[in-house]
């Protein structure tokens, strides 16, 4: 037996594990689409063994990764003075959560003995429990009384962006981003449209998807745009792609307890969406939640995820 039958893995096809890639390189490749590896679709998936530093003793585990999740499917019982010998050679981690690559002897040892051996006995599947998202809002209703508020006006029509522009978009109202502006915060005022689907921001007087679409490419983004407006999602009509500063509004300074820089009463299964401005002289824009940031890359696939807005007239 080999690794992936002990793991009763179920799929017509075994995966394949890829040797080379290593955590450091996930961002880039998953998140920031980069990197050595082209991902062509959603549903595609990378196997890669990596050593977890954060418990005592570190220990061997393999990883599945895709565009839309990170799950560890198994520790691995190798010889702990060779993980050992392995973090030591390589230093201080490169990730934030203490990740590390594996180097040629624990390679060896896992092909011997785990991938092609049969020591069942040394993998321990993990077994997680999916969580069900929360989507209570938490906040007042629409028929609630609004406090005064300073009205803030937002550019909603898209243009083409470079570089340089990007820093002044983010401090014109101080909008909170992780890189150009750490200590920003906008001051926004949420209301629950209670129709489970929209909330509006009485601040900039945009009422804003809670959830949105998959991820997909920006020509299949622009047609789901077109399909709610088409069925009239949440009874309106002109939903579209938010600019830049539209989607900083919501950037909240401070992780949720879904792992997004937002308002908990948004779904976290939008982390980075596609904005409405393209980048001169070439590529997208698009709002990372999750790293709290704004990047450009291609509009290809697999592209980004959708939240819709709107002005509310």
């Amino acid at each position: 037996m080999g690794l992936f039958d002990n793991l009763a893995y179920s799929n017509e096809e075994e995966p394949t594990i890829d040797w080379d890639l290593i955590p450091a390189e996930t961002f880039g490749i998953f998140e920031s689409w980069g990197g050595r590896i082209r991902v062509n679709h959603n549903s595609e998936k990378f196997y890669y063994f990596f050593i977890e530093n954060s418990t005592n003793p570190a220990q061997l585990c393999l990883m599945e990764r895709g565009v839309k999740h990170a799950k560890v499917l198994a520790r691995i019982d190798a010889p702990q003075k060779m993980i050992d010998r392995c973090i030591a050679s390589q230093g201080k981690a490169i990730t934030m959560d203490k990740s590390y690559a594996i180097d040629n002897s624990l390679k060896q040892w896992l092909i011997d003995y785990i991938v092609d051996g049969d020591d069942g006995f040394r993998v321990t599947p993990i077994v997680e429990e999916k969580e069900v998202e929360s989507m209570v809002s938490g906040l007042p209703g629409k028929n609630e009384p609004v406090p005064e508020l300073k009205k803030i006006h937002l550019k909603a029509k898209a243009k083409k962006i470079v570089d340089d522009q990007l820093p002044g978009i983010v401090k014109k109202h101080n909008f909170f981003e992780t890189r150009l502006n750490p200590e920003g915060s906008f001051e926004n005022h949420l209301v629950d449209n209670q129709d489970t689907l929209t909330v509006t921001d009485m601040t900039t007087g945009l009422m804003w998807q809670r959830g949105g679409c998959d991820i997909r490419s920006i020509g299949k983004t622009r047609k789901y745009t077109k399909k709610q407006n088409e069925t009239n999602f949440a009874g309106y009509n002109n939903w579209r792609l938010p600019t830049i500063e539209e989607a900083l509004s919501l950037m909240e300074p401070t992780l949720n307890n879904k792992g997004v820089y937002l308002h908990p009463c948004f779904s976290k299964e939008q982390p980075f969406i596609f904005l409405a401005e393209q980048r001169q002289p070439g590529g997208y824009w698009f709002c990372d939640y999750k790293q709290g940031t704004i990047f450009w890359a291609s509009g290809t696939i697999p592209g980004a995820f959708g939240r819709l807005c709107r002005t509310v007239e």
